[in-house]
């Protein structure tokens, strides 16, 4: 791979992990369109790791003391609950669903679809949704784990249907994100150990230089993001990601019928 191709895939996968704008609709388009070549698994995994420290890193405190608490009754052992609830449906559904999803939704129309229905419903909930700042209980983390689920789908954006979820539950702007960006923490590290068994199971050989430029420039840009997203998404709302969502799929749409 070239220096400008890891560094541009590495920073669209950082950039739109967390942000409610699917990275898949992101990646589909970027090498294509530059005349790539496919970037590979073992690429995919850096980048995702990248991602899943920067989560970490970001969130250390909370991880700190939701790992001191949980074993006994209290608020933590709470929360941990409830985010295994929230996250076990996703699980399921992938080891179950995993290869027909991968064969079936990757096509671009699907992409470009989902990019658009997805970002409305996000609208509708930014604009409806109760938030009351109610706190998360069984219920809602199970409504939001259900919602996880349709993040298989390529184009969704699994933060993006789950904050929707949470907005419309009653959780708030911030409230939603964050429990969005703690779900995803499981679900980005078993993504990983999954690519990795593809990656291993093909063989192949690894540029450990490509891969560890890659994890670090997903990481960086992923940990800037999520810090810059928390800080403001109480003032600017979700209407300023509805409306890139709607653009990027007519750009998907357009590049499809060109």
């Amino acid at each position: 791979m070239e220096l400008i191709q890891i560094i541009t895939l590495a920073l669209v996968q950082g950039l739109t992990e967390f942000l409610p704008i699917s990275s898949s609709a992101h990646l589909v388009l970027v090498s294509p369109l530059l005349g790539w070549p496919d970037q590979g698994l073992t690429f995919d995994i850096a980048v995702h790791v990248g991602t899943l420290v920067a989560v970490v890193a970001f969130y250390r405190a909370d991880l700190m003391r939701l790992a001191r608490q949980m074993w006994r009754p209290g608020a933590a052992q709470t929360e941990v609950m409830l985010l295994a609830v929230a996250t076990l449906p996703a699980v399921v559904a992938g080891l179950v669903l995993g290869d027909w999803l991968e064969s079936w939704t990757r096509a671009p129309w699907v992409i470009a679809t989902t990019t658009l229905v997805f970002a409305l419903a996000l609208g509708f909930a930014d604009r409806k949704g109760r938030q009351r700042g109610v706190q998360v209980t069984l219920a809602i983390a199970v409504g939001i784990g259900l919602a996880q689920v349709l993040a298989l789908v390529p184009g969704t954006s699994r933060s993006g249907v789950t904050m929707t979820a949470a907005l419309l539950l009653g959780l708030s702007r911030s409230d939603a994100a964050r429990f969005s960006f703690l779900m995803a923490i499981p679900i980005i590290a078993g993504a990983a150990l999954l690519l990795t068994k593809e990656a291993l199971d093909s063989g192949g050989a690894v540029n450990w230089s490509d891969l560890g430029l890659g994890a670090l420039v997903s990481c960086l840009a992923a940990f800037a993001c999520i810090r810059v997203f928390v800080g403001l998404i109480e003032r600017i709302g979700m209407m300023v990601f509805v409306w890139y969502r709607v653009a990027l799929s007519a750009a998907l749409f357009a590049w499809i019928l060109w």
